[in-house]
C-alpha cells in the first residue's frame, strides 16, 4: 500500500537537512545514480543525433557497390 502525500520543496528540504549522515549519503547514492542513468541515455541520443551522416554521393556509391558484387556473386 503505498501514500501519496504532496510537499513542498520548502518542506521536502527541511526533512532532507534532517536527515541523520547516513541516510544523507545513502540519499546523494541513490540521487547521482539516477542522474547519471539518465545522463547515459541523453548522451547516447545526443552522440545519434549528432553523428556522422551519409551524403548523397555516398548513397549512391553504396548502391552501385551492391549491385556490381550482387552481379558478381551471381556468375
Amino acid at each position: 500500500m503505498q501514500a501519496i502525500v504532496d510537499i513542498g520543496f520548502d518542506e521536502l528540504l527541511k526533512i532532507v537537512k534532517g536527515l541523520p549522515q547516513t541516510k544523507l549519503s545513502i540519499l546523494k547514492a541513490e540521487i547521482e545514480k539516477q542522474t547519471t542513468s539518465t545522463n547515459k541515455v541523453s548522451d547516447f541520443k545526443t552522440l545519434l543525433l549528432k553523428g556522422p551522416t551519409f551524403s548523397e554521393d555516398q548513397i549512391e556509391e553504396i548502391a552501385k557497390t551492391r549491385i556490381a558484387i550482387n552481379k558478381w556473386r551471381t556468375k
